[in-house]
């Protein structure tokens, strides 16, 4: 089942959980797409898990192209989101359309992540999303910029960057993503 309205409807909201599983090769794609599971992400997580780096920030816009199509050819049944890798998107929202539509048509993916609620990403969602390009929107420890943070720590446990965090989601929805990940939060703010 491809239809994004079906697996992420709001009316599942606190009703139904929805499956969505982290795969970066074919092999792992073909079982996937025997199985229940609701979605695919392909991670730019493939850096540290699939490549053997320190961090997320080394994988590049054509790696993440390689491993969705790998991941496409192994799934084609199930809905297939893209992490859009670390400055293939933050430097203006004409790299962000390019790359975000490269993906999408170089790899058959249904839908792209991107990190972080800035002013900068929320105009960027609301444009993608207005050309066609569904977003799912990724809060909280957010690895491409591990750095920023100081390392991979838990996000959102102060009065004010909880307040910051919440604020962000909001801006990002009402932006347009049609979900989000919420990583290494306190799960009181996730319930917000």
């Amino acid at each position: 089942m491809k239809n994004i309205h079906k697996i992420f409807s709001p009316e599942k909201k606190g009703k139904e959980k929805i499956s969505v599983v982290t795969c970066y090769d074919f092999s792992f794609a073909r079982i996937l797409n025997e199985t229940e599971i609701d979605s695919i992400l392909v991670g730019d997580s493939l850096g540290m898990v699939f490549q053997g780096n320190t961090s997320t920030l080394p994988v590049t816009l054509e790696e993440m192209i390689y491993h969705t199509k790998a991941v496409r050819r192994g799934a084609p049944d199930k809905f297939l989101i893209a992490d859009l890798p670390f400055l293939s998107y933050q430097t203006s929202i004409e790299e962000g359309i390019r790359s975000a539509g490269k993906i999408m048509k170089e790899s058959d993916c249904d839908a792209v992540k991107i990190e972080g609620g800035s002013e900068f990403i929320c105009e960027l969602v609301s444009i993608l999303k207005q050309i066609g390009v569904p977003v799912m929107g990724h809060l909280g420890l957010t690895p491409q910029s591990v750095h920023v943070f100081g390392g991979h720590r838990v996000q959102g446990k102060g009065e004010e960057s909880s307040s910051k965090l919440l604020k962000e989601s909001i801006s990002l929805f009402e932006s347009g993503v049609f979900s989000m990940v919420l990583e290494m939060i306190p799960a009181e703010l996730g319930k917000k």
